[in-house]
């Protein structure tokens, strides 16, 4: 029996080609903090540098610990202390991101149809982000924080993908049982990582991102997600 359905965002619920968004997204942060004194192409490395120690992450912290403590080695104490102004930007300058995504109409019937069937809903995206940053970019396609029980953000999660360890953190969260789960993305490699936890995965058409690993992993359009999820019930 499926009691949860876990929806990578980037590329699968929210349509949008990645490199455009990267772009306008780093565009838009040294906008905001270039004029508080921070070196442009410093920031930019510090905030990789950070992303890829949250990937590496071993669980012995969370993610927004070892982005923060990153953040200190490049700009010192002072600078960190700035830590507020970047959660205001996920509400404020960071919505102009929506420049970079094009319409998703079964968003919310999708939706619609988990919450009359008492089915869980996860926002499965790679926690690199503050929560608001992630529900800001769900509600460009109509969708709102009402709609998920749990959004692996990056103050909640303690390894990001494509670690497994990501979902088997989710499950145990959440008490599921990987056969209670359908996962739905658009990476092999990152969403496809599921399957070695036991969770079904399926890859959703239109934005597709190809893993090193060959996974042979089921793909299918985004109006067909209700019909497969019907198929599991």
């Amino acid at each position: 029996m499926i009691k949860a359905i876990f929806f990578d965002l980037d590329g699968t619920l929210l349509p949008l080609d990645e490199d455009e968004f990267i772009k306008v997204y780093f565009g838009l942060l040294c906008k905001r903090f270039c004029p508080l004194g921070f070196d442009k192409d410093l920031l930019i490395k510090a905030i990789w540098a950070g992303t890829e120690k949250m990937i590496k992450n071993n669980g012995s912290t969370t993610n927004d610990v070892v982005f923060w403590d990153n953040f200190k080695e490049f700009f010192g104490e002072e600078k960190a202390k700035l830590k507020y102004s970047f959660d205001a930007f996920y509400d404020e300058e960071y919505l102009q991101t929506a420049s970079c995504v094009k319409p998703n109409p079964y968003a919310r019937q999708i939706m619609d149809f988990l919450h009359e069937n008492n089915i869980k809903v996860v926002l499965a995206s790679r926690p690199v982000f503050p929560k608001n940053g992630m529900i800001n970019r769900a509600k460009f396609v109509g969708l709102k924080q009402e709609d998920f029980c749990y959004v692996t953000s990056y103050d909640v999660c303690s390894f990001t993908k494509p670690n497994p360890n990501y979902y088997a953190e989710i499950l145990q969260k959440l008490n599921l049982k990987a056969e209670e789960v359908i996962m739905f993305g658009n990476n092999e490699e990152e969403d496809g990582v599921a399957t070695e936890v036991g969770i079904k995965t399926y890859l959703i058409n239109g934005y597709l991102i190809k893993g090193k690993k060959q996974r042979n992993l089921p793909v299918i359009e985004m109006q067909d997600v209700i019909s497969v999820i019907k198929n599991h019930l």
